[in-house]
């Protein structure tokens, strides 16, 4: 039998099935449709003869994994961060590595801005109290909780996401702070009356606190012991960047302790596994790495993945590259 004289595609786990299709009709497919994760060794061998590779943000490609990947072109990540892949040893080995910002950044910043809301608000407390049968008559202070509007907002991160809650807050008449390496736009700046300032602050005079940045050795543990000690005692934080920005064990010392009032969390320091103290912690409302999982999104997510690895093996340049010095600039028509 022939071989196939198509480019081969790994696809590490399973994604929403038009993008799989897409793929399909220009490349021979190799499909985990599962969710099952795909030990270092296997997507190695499985990689074998593979010249892209589609995959998400469990898969660990650090440099052991990536100088073993024999005629890999491209690894396309259905995910905006890529803290995942070594992206210095792919680019190395001259092997493009693509996200898929932009798309997420709305739906992300709503589910930031729910986790605000339910942590400020209470509603997952409220939620078990009557179902629990607990609720007998109207309380003065039951379960009182601190006020959104006209609250300050710190923003940790002031890319697209991090602009995107800000818009979201000053719907609710919000004062925005935000802390950058980078100065938002001019008039960024102006339409969210937004202002820049120090980290330390941010952290003393905002009742919210919400992270958007990505994650690096710069940012990790970010949000330690020392920064929550300068946070308000009816501050909130919000994370729905990266686990390790948060030094977890110093912020479940910090919500025992009521140095700071409550907190959201999407993403967690060891996930899927979760600090058991934050399961016991009525304070803290907890949800599965889903701030950007609406149908629309993900399912756009995973074409735009898609698309990344189908342009690089016909030769385009990826829109989404990451590491441009692996890719010669395309010339103007």
């Amino acid at each position: 039998m022939a071989m196939s004289a198509r480019p081969r595609v790994l696809i590490t786990k399973r994604i929403f099935p038009e993008a799989v299709e897409f793929l399909e009709r220009s490349f021979d497919v190799d499909y985990n449709g599962t969710d099952r994760v795909l030990p270092s060794g296997e997507l190695i061998e499985r990689a074998r003869g593979c010249q892209a590779i589609v995959s998400q943000l469990t898969d660990r490609l650090d440099a052991g994994v990536i100088a073993q990947l024999e005629g890999v072109r491209i690894i396309a990540n259905v995910a905006v961060g890529y803290d995942n892949i070594d992206v210095a040893a792919a680019t190395a080995r001259g092997i493009a590595v693509t996200n898929t910002p932009g798309v997420l950044t709305e739906t992300t910043a709503d589910f930031a801005f729910a986790l605000l809301m339910a942590a400020a608000r209470r509603i997952p407390e409220a939620h078990a109290f009557v179902h629990s049968g607990q609720w007998r008559t109207w309380i003065i202070d039951l379960l009182a909780g601190q006020d959104v509007y006209g609250a300050t907002l710190g923003i940790f991160g002031f890319g697209r996401i991090g602009a995107a809650v800000a818009r979201r807050g000053r719907g609710f008449g919000m004062r925005i702070l935000y802390c950058d390496e980078q100065p938002a736009p001019a008039e960024v700046e102006r339409e969210l009356e937004a202002r820049r300032v120090s980290k330390e602050e941010l952290l003393r005079e905002s009742d919210f606190v919400s992270l958007h940045v990505p994650l690096t050795p710069a940012t990790r543990h970010l949000i330690s012991r020392a920064e929550l000690a300068l946070m308000k005692p009816t501050a909130i934080l919000i994370n729905t960047a990266r686990g390790p920005v948060v030094d977890e064990e110093a912020l479940v010392e910090a919500l025992e302790r009521r140095i700071i009032w409550a907190a959201g969390l999407d993403v967690f320091e060891n996930e899927p596994a979760v600090h058991p103290r934050l399961l016991e912690l009525p304070n803290v409302v907890l949800a599965p790495h889903i701030a950007s999982a609406s149908y629309a999104t993900r399912r756009r997510m995973s074409m735009m993945a898609a698309e990344n690895a189908a342009a690089a093996l016909s030769g385009k340049r990826p829109p989404n590259l990451l590491n441009p010095g692996v890719w010669p600039a395309e010339e103007l028509p």
